[in-house]
């Protein structure tokens, strides 16, 4: 039995629907029922869980053979780094007490460092926790997920400029599709190896670094419509992430990731790392988000008329 977790995200769906095209047993862990009405639909056995529940996460791994686990980043509490602490003390408790044969965990870029990398510093604590379960190991650390851009997209359809917080707007950034992690995610799971004393770490990136350039410019041509690209004075950052709904403490962790990033600190730690690289072209990759993006403008100006 293959157990994930986060399986309704884009992630772990991706993850869970290879292994049952594979012909593997999938338990997909979820928070309501609602999210697993899609899993249960491709043959996953559904169960909810919340990662802050010790017994609910012990439940969920019972006789597991392998589990994949995310360390949500909670965007609506007020304090998301000790929001995520417990959550990472709260899972790694229910695996130190039954650690499965076989765990992946999914990491980011820069995981490596244990400070001044914002948010990510988070995934430094997540590996640091899992290293001395008794479980063969892997940390999927995968670039910055291009569907991360459909925050921005409203706005930038509607005005025609992209804000960006990479400086300077041709500076070329790793970044990867989710469904390309969850693929590979899931091909890991498969390759299983005897248990080892260190971790195996693989880096996952597109073929193609990008710019916040490469990324207006690729809208454009999308969207049929002038888009440029705005790089947003570093004194503004702050304010431009209070205005998209994140708190003060969550700002701060942001602005310090994109000030790592600009850095040249967020990358792929090379000397240790399987390097593997996903298919997915930015401009595919877009492509899918502008429906979502236009229906739910739909949805909203239809609300605003009712």
């Amino acid at each position: 039995m293959y157990v994930i977790f986060g399986a309704a995200g884009h992630v772990g769906h991706a993850t869970a629907s290879a292994l049952r095209r594979a012909g593997r047993e999938v338990r997909a862990v979820v928070r309501d029922a609602k999210q697993g009405e899609a899993l249960a639909a491709i043959g996953c056995d559904v169960v909810l869980a919340d990662l802050n529940d010790t017994e609910a996460v012990a439940r969920a791994i019972n006789g597991a053979q392998a589990v994949q686990l995310l360390c949500p980043v909670p965007r609506a509490h007020d304090d998301p780094a000790a929001a995520m602490q417990r959550t990472i003390d709260a899972s790694v408790a229910a695996l130190r007490d039954a650690a499965p044969p076989q765990l992946l965990a999914l990491s980011d870029y820069g995981a490596e460092h244990p400070d001044g990398t914002g948010i990510t510093t988070l995934f430094h604590y997540f590996e640091a926790q899992l290293r001395p379960l008794d479980s063969s190991l892997t940390f999927l650390r995968a670039a910055e997920h291009m569907h991360n851009w459909a925050r921005v997209l409203p706005a930038a359809l509607e005005r025609g400029v992209l804000p960006s917080l990479h400086h300077p707007l041709d500076k070329l950034y790793p970044s990867v599709a989710a469904r390309d992690v969850g693929e590979l995610a899931a091909e890991l799971l498969l390759d299983a190896r005897p248990s080892r004393t260190t971790p195996r770490i693989v880096s996952i990136e597109a073929a193609q670094r990008v710019s916040a350039l490469d990324v207006a410019h690729t809208l454009e041509q999308l969207a049929g419509r002038p888009v440029v690209g705005w790089e947003v004075p570093r004194a503004d950052w702050n304010a431009l992430l209070h205005s998209a709904g994140l708190g003060e403490r969550h700002a701060s962790l942001i602005a310090d990731l994109y000030d790592a990033h600009n850095a040249g600190r967020i990358d792929v730690e090379a000397a240790v790392s399987e390097r593997r690289f996903g298919t997915t072209t930015l401009k595919e990759a877009l492509a899918e988000l502008l429906p979502r993006v236009r229906g739910a403008e739909v949805t909203a100006r239809r609300t605003t008329r009712d």
